[in-house]
């Protein structure tokens, strides 16, 4: 079933998203960092249950945040919340895919009413500063934010070009899941085409929490969590084992794949979330 599109009006924004339709708990689901709703077609496919892929402020469809406003990982979190309000489902399934599952982490945390579980793949919180480093790290984004006015988008002739720049993306990806993310995530031009996204999503962040923070985050969590990792992908590197130990309840499912794996192996990361889903209801 192909999905629709919605919208929501989140703090004098418009937030775009795609719906599913579906049986049992609603979904929503959180993409990665300059991804798209798009990035949750494949899997959509193999759950069948209610789901919005949202896009998050300054990508895909969804509107950019104002000029004058720095952009921040924690506003997403705000804009989560505005969202599920909307869609009045009261408890649901969250999911978030890197970036995205950093967002959901930190939602579940703050608050736990609303995420019944949580399905994070390839993410479990977002990334940290060390403190030593936070000066230098906000004097970097100070200064990236004075150059960013003089840079420009790349213009891509063909959107075939376009495809295989992303392909070379985070991670990697194949050219049929690139595809689907920059059919929504491109905008036609003069002399071709160029990325939707917010410039400004490429700078280097003002002030990330440090690992400290993050634990207190992660071990706020209420909601039993599964976690789904590729063994090419980060969570194949072992990032994340440190943390596992964080969360009272958690699953964690190991397959092949890349960084991008919900989207090359949509089957088998479906098969494992609903094993997950279908377990005994959480208290």
């Amino acid at each position: 079933m192909k999905p629709t599109e919605i919208q929501f009006q989140v703090y004098g924004q418009t937030l775009a998203a795609l719906r599913w339709e579906g049986e049992g708990e609603p979904i929503l689901a959180l993409h990665g960092w300059l991804d798209n709703a798009a990035s949750f077609l494949p899997l959509a496919e193999h759950l069948g249950r209610p789901l919005v892929a949202l896009d998050f402020s300054g990508h895909g469809h969804s509107e950019h945040r104002p000029d004058e406003a720095a952009t921040h990982l924690v506003d997403h979190v705000r804009d989560v919340r505005a969202v599920a309000d909307q869609l009045g489902w009261g408890r649901f399934t969250l999911m978030g895919h890197s970036m995205g599952a950093g967002v959901a982490c930190l939602f579940s945390a703050a608050c736990p009413e609303y995420v019944s579980r949580l399905v994070l793949i390839e993410g479990l919180g977002p990334p940290t500063t060390q403190p030593e480093e936070v000066a230098s790290t906000l004097r970097k984004a100070l200064d990236d934010m004075n150059a960013h006015a003089s840079k420009r988008k790349p213009v891509y002739a063909d959107i075939a070009d376009a495809i295989e720049a992303r392909t070379r993306g985070f991670g990697g990806l194949s050219h049929e899941a690139s595809a689907l993310l920059v059919e929504r995530g491109v905008v036609p031009v003069s002399g071709g085409w160029t990325w939707r996204s917010d410039s400004r999503l490429r700078l280097t962040s003002s002030l990330r929490l440090t690992e400290q923070q993050v634990e207190g985050f992660l071990r706020a969590i209420e909601a039993p969590v599964c976690l789904v990792m590729g063994g090419q992908g980060m969570g194949g590197s072992g990032m994340f084992e440190h943390r596992l130990e964080w969360l009272n309840r958690v699953e964690v499912v190991r397959l092949p794949g890349r960084h991008h794996l919900h989207m090359e192996s949509p089957a088998d990361v479906a098969s494992s979330i609903h094993r997950f889903l279908c377990a005994e209801p959480p208290l």
